[in-house]
This record gives C-alpha cells, structure tokens and sequence, in this order.
C-alpha cells in the first residue's frame, strides 16, 4: 500500500468541455494527482488529507473514491471547505496558478482527531509519498505528525519519496521553507526533486550537484527533473523518450513521480522507471488540467 499526504483542491481550468464557456470544473493538487496516477496504474493507494462536509467537499469523495482512492484516513472539517484554484495558459502551454486555499480544511488534517489509525496504516505500508505543498499547508504540529509517519513507516521497512515542489508564498519565510525542506530531506529514501525549485531552495542549478547535496544527506535514490530536458538519474541524463508539444504542463511532475514510483514498486530499473515517468508526463501534457480523464489512448494499461 501507498500512503499519500497532501491536498486535494477543486480546480477550475480551460477547455472545450467547460460548463461555463472558457472553464470547466475538477480536481487537482500535487501529491492527488499522482496519488490518482498511482491507483489507475493499479496500486492500493491511501490519501491523507481533510475536506470538509459542504457539497463540494462529498462531490470530491465520490470523485476520488471512483477512481480507487482508499478514503478511511480523509478527515472531514464540518468548520472548513475545500480550496480552489484556477489554471490560465500561455501558448506553449505553460501555466500559472491563482489560488484560493489560505483557510482550506487540509490544513487541519492532523488536528482533527488523533492520529493513531495514519500511524497503524503508516506501519503497514510500502512508501509514504508527501511533498513540499504537503507540509507547506500545514502548521508546525502538522508537519511534526508527517515526520513521525515517516519514522514510523521506515522503522518497518517501509520507504518514504519526497518532493521539493516548492512554493514560495505557501511559506512563511525563506528560512522556514529551508529548514523543513532540509529536514524532509533527511528522512527521504527517493527523491523527486526539481532543478528550479532546488535552485531556489538550496542555491544549487546543477543536477549533478543537486544530485550529490541530496546524496550527502541520506537519500539513496533520486531522480533530478529537469522539464522538457528531461531528468538526471543514477548518474547520467535521461532525456524524455519522444518530444510532445504541451497543451498543459500542470500535473506533469506528479505524473512523472507516479509512473517512476509504480515501475520501481513493481520492480523496474531506474532507467526503465524514468521512462514510465516520462511516458505518463507526456500523456498528461497533451491535454488540459491536472487530472486528465483516462482516454482509451492513455497509456495505464502499458504501464501496469
């Protein structure tokens, strides 16, 4: 099994299919999209997170439940709702985020009630997934509860994949994002970074170097993603396997995580694993949103 921490957000993105003319309504967040990634490829995956009891939130559940997802340690917040935010595109696809999330009932997933079924499951699991949006959202006792998981899940054999998906204005200072950042790092066994969010992190713009600074702390394995280059991985560049001119790029290092994760689960070699990554991140390019619907030439089939 999958333990996955984070946020689940509604999202509003462009589309042909919109609702409203322009826009169409769904679902998204980081550590969601590759947890739903993760449960089309075929793995038990867990979600931790909270949402509240508005119909929003219940049409959220229904939607998450549908495609696999094991709810049993999703809090509900009678006091709060779910966040929104909404994707604009340029022309070469690239995109910026608006965001409506700062009193969102995730923040208080590890304050709603104790926590001792996430510990119990913590210690049944195969690997603990987070990020830096997970423990960004969260106060100090919430981030402390993501780290005990982690010890929990590593002192039974489990392992924990962490990515540095950083986001400045999530934090409350650079030193604070610095600081946990370096301690998520510590406690890693798979790192998913990126080059830009390191860079801003650690100062580092090198994958080779970001590569050692993670290496020096710990971690064992990891992937350095470098966008369209492709990523740096067990010691040389893997570039991405076909070039695909992107619709969207929103969810396309949760999918990459996603792919590299289910392929090193189920066994594949590092090299082979970064394929599955780039093939799922090149499915999720070539369409809009974070999340998008599993078309018949999506490639989850192959992969699992």
């Amino acid at each position: 099994m999958i333990i996955v921490v984070g946020e689940g957000m509604l999202e509003l993105s462009g589309g042909a299919d919109a609702r409203v003319p322009g826009w169409a309504l769904g679902y998204g967040g980081d550590t969601l999209n590759s947890a739903v990634h993760l449960a089309r490829l075929g793995q038990r995956v867990a979600f931790v997170t909270a949402l509240g009891t508005d119909p929003f939130s219940e049409s959220l559940r229904r939607d998450w439940a549908d495609e696999g997802l094991d709810l049993t340690l999703a809090r509900r917040d009678p006091d709060r709702r779910p966040a929104l935010y909404a994707i604009t595109t340029d022309a070469q696809g690239e995109r910026s985020f608006t965001y409506w999330r700062s009193d969102s009932a995730a923040r208080r997933m590890f304050a709603l009630r104790d926590n001792d079924d996430v510990l119990a499951a913590a210690g049944e699991a195969d690997l603990l997934y987070f990020s830096m949006i997970s423990l960004a959202i969260l106060p100090r006792e919430g981030r402390d509860a993501v780290f005990a998981l982690c010890a929990r899940i590593r002192e039974r054999g489990g392992r924990v994949a962490f990515d540095s998906n950083y986001r400045a204005a999530l934090w409350e200072s650079d030193a604070v994002a610095r600081a946990v950042h370096a301690r998520a790092v510590a406690v890693a066994d798979i790192g998913l970074p990126t080059r830009e969010d390191e860079q801003a992190l650690t100062g580092l713009d090198d994958a080779v170097a970001i590569d050692a600074w993670w290496r020096e702390r710990g971690v064992g394995e990891v992937v350095v993603k470098l966008g369209g280059e492709g990523c740096f991985a067990d010691g040389a560049v893997r570039p991405v396997p076909a070039k695909i001119v992107p619709v969207d790029t929103t969810g396309a290092g949760d999918a990459f995580n996603a792919g590299y994760l289910h392929a090193r689960l189920n066994g594949g070699s590092i090299a082979d694993s970064v394929t599955a990554g780039h093939v799922l991140a090149g499915y999720v390019i070539g369409r809009r949103g974070g999340i998008p619907a599993a078309s018949h030439d999506a490639p989850y089939a192959t992969l699992a």
